[in-house]
């Protein structure tokens, strides 16, 4: 009996550094460094052509994963498109309509959508103001046109 006891012992030791690597990263990282604490009133944002605004909150240089806030102007299309990775998105401010070749789904603030990897998305900003909301993506976003 003791024998089994020092093995589970082992394992759940073994278990608890496995899952503060996998929370924290290096086990000799405290596991506040590297936090990030954003509010979109205080971050910088960039701004691109189209009227859109982006700020990267985390970038992920082994996996390629990015997490970003972003805001789209009302009336915002993004053509269908798919990318290498799944996307999460939550949104803050808007209404996005999300289509896929079947249906067409909306979220509403607090909203959350799920988009697996290489599923063919088109979303639009459909709201009379613009569309705010976090993206993350679990790999590299490569983002690819659909083809009809």
């Amino acid at each position: 009996m003791t024998f089994k006891l020092s093995i589970c012992v082992c394992l759940l030791i073994a278990a608890t550094f496995m899952y503060r690597e996998t929370m924290w990263g290096d086990v000799n990282t405290s596991p506040t460094e590297g936090r990030v604490l954003a509010n979109p009133a205080e971050v910088k944002w960039d701004n691109s052509k189209n009227g859109s605004e982006s700020t990267t909150l985390r970038e992920d240089s082994k996996t390629g994963s990015l997490e970003l806030l972003a805001r789209y102007p009302s009336g915002h299309v993004f053509p269908p498109h798919w990318h290498n990775a799944n996307e999460r998105i939550v949104l803050i401010e808007g209404r996005i309509a999300i289509e896929d070749s079947a249906e067409k789904h909306f979220i509403e603030p607090g909203g959350y959508a799920y988009l697996p990897a290489r599923q063919v998305q088109k979303l639009t900003c459909v709201a009379s103001t613009r569309c705010s909301f976090y993206v993350f993506w679990d790999g590299a976003p490569a983002s690819h046109p659909a083809t009809h």
